[in-house]
């Protein structure tokens, strides 16, 4: 098993306690070590006349010192992760991501202390997802709104966007650990392009002669071929494959609702775009589900440029 620690940024914000709360489940049930990190924004190692001589002092810092006494109350009611806290200075968008080269998982609130009231992601969340070499679980503020019904039937859900034509085997991989874990089915979304249209002279749009059901059946049944090997790994995780037409963000958004966990891949490095980057449907997912959303990386051995969600 590995030993790499789960990993809550916090900044005495009321989402950094709840993206703490999520870390110490995540600690719990992996039995992994929980690392508090808190990074101070304004170091005096970037101005340029001043040298420090080393890290910042961890029993010096007051929101470290509040999540210390918030946890040390938890002891007398139930088993804690050994938890370990520390002091960085820097920039919290360039700092964040660098930790997730030695974590399991990175956690932390959709906004900081000070995000604007109006943005629904922070510049260090947006950053983390992007760039950290890990997955990383964004928890979003309670009360969010989604469009659409409710789970068809009661119980915990892991919703995971597949895409039919590039499938993303780390993402799914990380969404059917995940149930395992937490005693829950995994809800698998594969959407389908939908109506699809094709131009005509002069200048027409015109619906072509497709069959909507053989392009949902086809869906469906690349999505199954996929999950078969989770489910010779994961013998105990229901999955159900949904396919629907239309907007994969949209679907996973709705989904989110009363979910566990919403799990979307990041976008693997292109040739001519080299830098790391998110799709669409991913940053749209962070932005708008009502439940925390895991971003996977994808695996940094592989280069070949694929398409993910």
């Amino acid at each position: 098993m590995s030993s790499a620690p789960v990993i809550a940024a916090v900044d005495g914000s009321e989402d950094s306690r709840r993206a703490l709360e999520w870390a110490l489940d995540a600690a719990r049930r992996r039995a992994a070590e929980l690392r508090v990190v808190h990074v101070r924004q304004y170091a005096a190692w970037g101005q340029a006349d001043v040298l420090v001589a080393g890290p910042p002092d961890v029993e010096g810092d007051p929101v470290l010192d509040e999540v210390r006494a918030l946890l040390r109350d938890r002891v007398e009611h139930r088993a804690t992760p050994t938890v370990e806290y520390v002091a960085l200075e820097g920039v919290p968008g360039a700092v964040l991501p660098e930790l997730g080269a030695d974590a399991r998982l990175l956690v932390l609130g959709s906004r900081g202390r000070g995000g604007f009231a109006s943005l629904l992601l922070g510049s260090n969340g947006l950053a983390a997802a992007r760039d950290a070499a890990c997955p990383v679980v964004v928890v979003p503020r309670p009360g969010r709104e989604v469009h659409g019904d409710g789970p068809a039937e009661p119980g915990p859900r892991v919703v995971v966007g597949v895409h039919a034509d590039t499938p993303d085997e780390g993402t799914l991989d990380f969404a059917f650990t995940e149930a395992a874990l937490r005693d829950a089915r995994v809800q698998v979304i594969a959407a389908y392009p939908w109506p699809v249209q094709t131009w005509s002279a002069p200048g027409r749009l015109v619906p072509p002669p497709i069959d909507r059901d053989a392009v949902e059946s086809e869906t469906r049944s690349l999505a199954e071929g996929f999950l078969a090997p989770q489910r010779e790994r994961h013998p105990g995780v229901r999955a159900d494959v949904e396919a629907l037409p239309g907007d994969a963000a949209g679907h996973l958004v709705a989904a989110s609702k009363d979910a566990e966990l919403v799990v979307v891949g990041r976008h693997r490095r292109r040739l001519l775009a080299p830098a790391r980057m998110m799709g669409s449907v991913t940053q749209a997912v962070l932005l708008h589900a009502a439940s925390p959303v895991a971003v996977v990386p994808p695996p940094s051995t592989q280069d070949t440029p694929r398409s993910t969600l």
